[in-house]
């Protein structure tokens, strides 16, 4: 089916076009659900909705959240979402993927820890509730631009990405080197606690290095090759920073089920399946991290970087993708739900449902109500219309004039290393977009 815009007034219509299309995802009037609580790890999250980390490329230079940063994080503490999932904070210098991306160290901690408290103190007084807080932590990989140009450190060289342009060797990291990143994340851990974070995401999503490396088939030695290889540096960092966690912090992740590329240079497929999930590995690996403690996991799929359209369905982008977005609703929910009927005691989040629009909230409902997931995570949602949160909790459903139309120039500021936010909604944004895009 070719690619098609968003043009549906009714959930009927959404129905009638699934059946047409031959595929599912859930949906329920039951708007209701997502207002119950949910105890996680000793946490008591006030709803069943997440903001996503939602990058914005407006740190300080040595990563530190400037005044953009904070009024962000503002929108969303006003938002009533219970659980607020900080944006990618990287855990060294050489794996920030912009100039503007927040930095964990000695230095900045008082100014995350004051950003935090900020945080409480305004969803306490806009909502009455204190929402739980998880850091995303993050190396960039082959998506690092610490100074702005790229400046890669990848796994393996992929000619699906590379082509006949490969990588320079010295690019591709190290055994000792990620060695020395698993015992990071330890200290990582530590210092996000001592922060005031409820929780830490071991990031392994959207092809950054260690989601890269589940796919690393033709890397030698010991972190490439076999499952068990693939899945050594995750499993080694994953453990390091529960060790480090005292009482109930959360350690957690944000993972990639599904990369959307073909065996031998993507995760969860299999060789001679094409690029048709797979959800074997994945299964398996999150087995062992429940095993390691893991109690909550966040899941996504696809590349922002080279398929958005899988991970997330939108009606603008750099390219006409090969599908109907609901195909890609579809394969997030599917993917989801095996995962959640493989291990049902975990706490799972779901992810995608900002194409649906206005209907976005009866995807929400739907996934909780029939057991897809625990909660539902609000990306791009969260940038255009914070307040939705509100109104599905007050108002049984969200406003059509003002959810994200799925545009992608929220994207475009990001990936240009350029403090990003919803041009279509905020007007501060929009003159940021007509300022550094559309005069260039």
């Amino acid at each position: 089916m070719n690619h098609e815009k968003f043009h549906y007034q009714s959930i009927q219509d959404v129905q009638n076009k699934m059946q047409e299309l031959g595929v599912s995802f859930p949906l329920s009037d039951n708007i209701g659900i997502l207002g119950e609580k949910l105890e996680v790890a000793g946490h008591t999250i006030a709803n069943r909705i997440a903001i996503q980390p939602m990058e914005g490329a407006d740190s300080t230079p040595d990563g530190r959240p400037s005044e953009y940063t904070k009024k962000r994080y503002q929108r969303f503490a006003q938002s009533g979402a219970g659980l607020i999932w900080l944006e990618a904070v990287a855990i060294v210098e050489e794996g920030r993927a912009t100039p503007g991306q927040l930095n964990i160290t000695p230095d900045t901690m008082d100014d995350l820890k004051r950003m935090l408290e900020d945080i409480r103190e305004t969803a306490q007084k806009t909502n009455g509730i204190n929402p739980v807080i998880i850091m995303q932590a993050t190396h960039s990989g082959r998506y690092s631009k610490p100074h702005g140009y790229p400046e890669p450190i990848i796994a393996y060289n992929n000619p699906l990405f590379e082509k006949d342009n490969p990588i320079a060797a010295e690019r591709i990291i190290t055994d000792d080197h990620l060695k020395e990143l698993e015992e990071l994340y330890g200290k990582v851990t530590q210092m996000a606690q001592e922060i005031g974070f409820d929780g830490i995401d071991v990031k392994c999503c959207h092809r950054y290095l260690n989601c890269e490396l589940l796919s690393a088939y033709t890397r030698p030695g010991q972190y490439g090759g076999s499952f068990e290889n693939r899945t050594r540096f995750f499993r080694n960092s994953f453990a390091n920073a529960k060790a480090a966690a005292k009482d109930n912090f959360i350690v957690t992740s944000r993972m990639n089920l599904y990369d959307g590329f073909p065996y031998p240079y993507g995760w969860g497929v299999t060789e001679g399946n094409g690029i048709v999930p797979d959800m074997t590995e994945p299964k398996k690996l999150v087995g062992m991290l429940k095993d390691l403690g893991m109690e909550m996991l966040d899941i996504t799929i696809g590349n922002p970087y080279v398929n958005p359209h899988v991970n997330r369905p939108y009606d603008n982008g750099g390219y006409v993708p090969p599908e109907h977005p609901f195909e890609g609703v579809a394969r997030m929910y599917n993917c989801t739900k095996q995962i959640a009927e493989a291990y049902p005691d975990l706490k799972i989040i779901s992810s995608g449902p900002t194409y649906l629009r206005q209907f976005a909230g009866n995807l929400a409902a739907g996934a909780v109500e029939q057991k897809y997931c625990s909660m539902v995570g609000f990306g791009r949602e969260s940038f255009a219309y914070p307040q939705f949160v509100q109104d599905l909790l007050q108002k049984g459903e969200m406003d059509p004039k003002k959810v994200c139309i799925t545009c992608g120039k929220c994207a475009e500021l990001l990936r240009g290393c350029i403090p990003a936010g919803c041009v279509i909604r905020n007007p501060e944004y929009a003159a940021i977009y007509q300022k550094n895009i559309l005069k260039k």
